[in-house]
């Protein structure tokens, strides 16, 4: 027998780059898919260095004969499903797009795995969007019912219950991790919290510029990357297919955020920081928190980076990241 494969949709993604990381570690043949692997820069590749042990193709999940010919020329053990278009807010603008990039997407992949025969275990990445509002004291489980507010909420959902399905109906080793906010150094520039670490970064170098917000009176559980990734993992080596939420189970305002990161820096946020109406989302959720006992009890996972952590390491690869573009 020889290394187990792994074929990461999405790789080029924050977490299909440390998903890659964590697996390649763990010894696989670890292959990642882009809609034109020629053209693509893998940059977060490239920053773990990682990007030379990683086998790449070609993949566009919403066209079923890209899919299967994919699939059959990799052969994985494994398919992790990160791709799909990933900003709530952009979802909004391009409600079409989301939801054949996710639902469609993911709807191939089953139907190309089911096509084969081969026992493939396929991980779904659901989302803590789905469960919409949970409350200012509520806590979302895997039974807590969707409620998605969202273009982009609608398309997991619609996910979610494709990979039910195909594991009740078909038999398909398929499970779906309901992932709640997780960030870290690879987050791409269009999420509101790379932008305030960055923003405020500038501002604590001496740029004169406003960090431009929307509404700052939402809460969000928020975990770190790297950790998720082994949650993704061990759903994966269950005997029996399931699905979990992955969660840090505290809940933390963007305006505690924001407050963190210029504390941070040694910066009065009030100073800084305008509060724009164009930046509110049509429909939005005020409270979203999880509960990881499930993924404890049955995964012995854990998120152990807590909040005050999490913004730590973001500001400090931040200032990194721009010593290294000074010093180019």
């Amino acid at each position: 027998m020889g290394a187990r494969k792994a074929l990461i949709c999405g790789i080029s993604g924050q977490d299909g780059t440390w998903l890659a990381k964590f697996l390649l570690e763990k010894g696989y043949r670890v292959f990642g898919s882009s809609r034109d692997a020629q053209v693509s820069s893998f940059a977060n590749l490239k920053k773990l260095g990682i990007f030379d042990r990683v086998h790449l193709l070609s993949m566009v999940n919403n066209d079923f004969r890209s899919v299967l010919q994919a699939l059959t020329q990799v052969e994985p053990d494994e398919i992790y499903n990160l791709a799909g278009q990933s900003s709530v807010g952009l979802s909004f603008q391009q409600p079409v797009e989301t939801l054949e990039s996710i639902a469609t997407g993911t709807l191939n992949l089953l139907e190309a795995i089911r096509f084969m025969g081969r026992p493939i275990r396929f991980y779904n990445a659901s989302s803590s969007e789905c469960f919409g509002d949970t409350g200012e004291h509520g806590l979302a489980n895997e039974d807590t019912p969707f409620r998605p507010r969202s273009p982009y909420a609608v398309a997991k959902a619609a996910a979610h219950w494709e990979v039910a399905n195909y594991r009740e109906a078909y038999g398909v080793y398929a499970c779906s991790g309901i992932v709640f906010n997780h960030e870290s150094e690879l987050r791409s520039p269009r999420f509101v919290t790379k932008k305030i670490v960055s923003t405020v970064a500038r501002i604590a170098s001496g740029s004169d510029e406003k960090l431009e917000l929307g509404n700052i009176q939402i809460w969000r559980d928020w975990g770190y990357a790297p950790e998720y990734v082994e949650g993704m993992w061990g759903m994966m080596q269950c005997d029996t297919p399931d699905d979990f939420v992955l969660a840090t189970g505290d809940s933390h305002s963007l305006k505690e955020f924001v407050v963190g990161v210029f504390a941070g820096l040694g910066l009065r946020w009030e100073e800084h920081v305008q509060i724009e109406e164009s930046h509110f989302r049509p429909t939005d959720l005020k409270f979203s928190r999880g509960d990881p006992e499930k993924a404890w009890v049955k995964l012995r996972w854990k998120a152990t980076t807590r909040f005050p952590q999490l913004l730590d390491k973001l500001i400090a690869a931040e200032l990194k990241d721009a010593d290294t573009r000074g010093a180019a």
